[in-house]
């Protein structure tokens, strides 16, 4: 009988798509970096918070949240799933606009972010922490 090692499930958070959605995932990114030992969680809380506000707004049904450390350079990565078809992206810079920041924020703020659409429809915007 083959034995084979399997890979420890990284711990999900499921949302529903409502205005309480940013402040449980925050709380979720707050207890997992207090499980790793990282006291200063102030910009993984900014940016899942801002990743699943546009999930809310622009997206569709649940939002899932993994936040896992990156097994190569062991820095710790946000996700926010949702089954929505439009992509984020940053818009033109406008001073007058009163919202449509947030992306160009977490993009200042994080080592690196992107999207990627999933084949079974949906996306994944993901952000790695400093």
């Amino acid at each position: 009988m083959s034995t084979a090692a399997m890979a420890p499930e990284i711990p999900r958070l499921i949302l529903e798509p409502n205005e309480k959605a940013a402040g449980r995932a925050r709380r979720f990114v707050a207890a997992r970096f207090a499980e790793w030992g990282i006291a200063d969680d102030d910009i993984g809380r900014l940016v899942v918070s801002e990743l699943v506000t546009n999930a809310y707004v622009h997206g569709e049904g649940r939002i899932v949240v993994r936040v896992f450390v990156d097994k190569h350079d062991r820095l710790p990565v946000v996700e926010v799933w949702d089954g929505g078809a439009k992509l984020p992206f940053i818009p033109a810079l406008d001073c007058t606009a009163t919202c449509g920041r947030g992306l160009l924020l977490v993009a200042e703020l994080v080592r690196e972010w992107g999207v990627r659409p999933l084949d079974e429809g949906g996306k994944v915007t993901w952000a790695k922490l400093h």
